[in-house]
């Protein structure tokens, strides 16, 4: 099968979709399939085996110009191929990463009107590629905020469209009252033209049907998975010995605060226990000011000592990272549809600590432990829970071990992709 695979560059940080759609697309390719992943925006940044191609369509920099100029929504090709060059684009990227969803609510409009949005000619291009050079049999979309190209692909095309659902909110929530209505009344009309949306967790199937409007029965699930290969076998040993873990995006939504907040409690209150902290996951420049502020309760408190930051790793490093922690713990009050450290953690034998809301219960249900959950919003039930982990070795271990097992025998992305060709074949065989 011959898919077209259309992912949204994260303007050159690390993303959880782009690694999962990476992912994904490589075991699709794995299995014998023709699975193409196609960038839009900018680049993806992976930290395994790039899988997408060369050429970016609706590149950010011709996107936002013709949203501000009418003059570039009628460029001539070689001008915007100029723009959407790879080392352009990824020049531009270190800029970008700073811009906020918020002031981007009239680009999101616009984005998602299609065919009488700014960005139409953007459409044009990558279906005229699509259906003269890749000729696919079925095209998948990485989000609702691209299905405003649903319409002019799905006539040019006359293929299925599927469209994953992978944490759309977080974007349509930070923007403005106004924009937020409009841009979910129109991906709800979107909707009406893609056949089957995908989401990454049975919490978040039910959450975005009723956020999006979208039927229920309109929206199946394939939970994530990650390349095992990568991971060495489990055998249930320690780390290294009193060390937590905080890996993902540090940032207020991945509660990098509550955290550090109940690190500083429980070493305040438990004098014995010399719990150290080490913390990695991307830091843009938004959020530089944040994880100063959580910096400096950790200075305040006289724990410098026991905390070490590690920048963004590449897969070795990130590794590397999980082999040096006993505990895992992103205690996020963003309700999360993946979860993709916590597999991570789980493939290099780390138990997890985590709320219990959104997708966490569903994963540890699964595996059949692999840690624990904590009360959302109570700090004093998370840091019980972090005085519970750590009282016992053997616990640790042993969950560890669940964790890495249910990896290797479901959280895997040969599973996920066998699950994800379910839903295209069935949509190829319907009448």
């Amino acid at each position: 099968m011959k898919i077209a695979y259309i992912t949204a560059g994260a303007a050159g940080m690390f993303c959880g979709s782009c690694l999962n759609d990476n992912t994904l697309v490589t075991a699709l390719c794995e299995l014998g399939h023709d699975a193409l992943l196609i960038p839009t925006y900018t680049p993806i940044r992976t930290d395994e085996l790039n899988q997408s191609t060369d050429r970016v369509f609706f590149g950010g920099i011709n996107v936002y110009l013709q949203q501000k100029s009418r003059f570039f929504r009628w460029t001539p090709s070689f001008l915007d191929r100029l723009l959407d060059s790879s080392f352009l684009l990824n020049w531009v990227s270190r800029f970008a990463s700073s811009t906020k969803a918020e002031d981007l609510g009239d680009l999101t409009i616009s984005m998602l009107k299609g065919r009488h949005g700014f960005q139409v000619k953007e459409a044009l291009k990558l279906s005229n590629w699509l259906k003269n050079e890749i000729k696919p049999d079925v095209i998948h979309l990485t989000n609702a905020l691209l299905s405003g190209m649903v319409e002019i692909l799905a006539n040019e095309l006359q293929v299925p469209v599927i469209c994953s659902l992978q944490g759309d909110d977080i974007f349509l929530n930070a923007l403005p009252k106004k924009f937020r209505t409009k841009a979910i009344d129109l991906i709800s009309a979107n909707a009406g033209l893609i056949n089957k949306f995908v989401a990454s967790s049975f919490f978040y199937a039910d959450d975005m049907s009723k956020y999006l409007g979208v039927p229920r029965e309109k929206i199946g699930v394939v939970q994530p998975g990650i390349n095992t290969k990568f991971h060495k076998p489990g055998v249930g040993i320690q780390k290294s010995g009193g060390v937590l873990g905080y890996f993902a995006r540090i940032c207020p939504e991945k509660g990098f605060h509550n955290l550090v907040n109940a690190w500083i409690n429980l070493r305040q209150r438990n004098k014995s226990l010399k719990l150290k902290l080490k913390a990695s996951g991307w830091l843009g420049e938004s959020h530089k000011s944040y994880y100063q502020e959580q910096f400096a309760k950790i200075r305040d408190a006289n724990l410098l000592e026991d905390f070490e930051h590690f920048e963004s790793p590449d897969l070795q490093a990130k590794k590397d990272f999980f082999d040096k922690i006993d505990l895992l713990c992103v205690p996020t009050d963003y309700l999360e549809p993946k979860g993709l450290y916590v597999l991570e953690a789980w493939a290099q034998n780390v138990p997890v600590l985590q709320p219990d809301h959104a997708s966490f219960p569903e994963l540890l249900a699964k595996a059949g432990g692999g840690g624990w959950l904590y009360s959302p919003n109570n700090q004093d039930d998370l840091v019980q829970k972090l005085e519970f982990a750590f009282s016992s070795d053997l616990l640790l271990r042993q969950q560890g071990l669940l964790g890495h097992n249910a990896v290797m025998e479901y959280f895997n992305s040969s599973r996920m992709a066998c699950e994800t060709m379910t839903f295209y074949k069935q949509l190829l065989t319907m009448p």
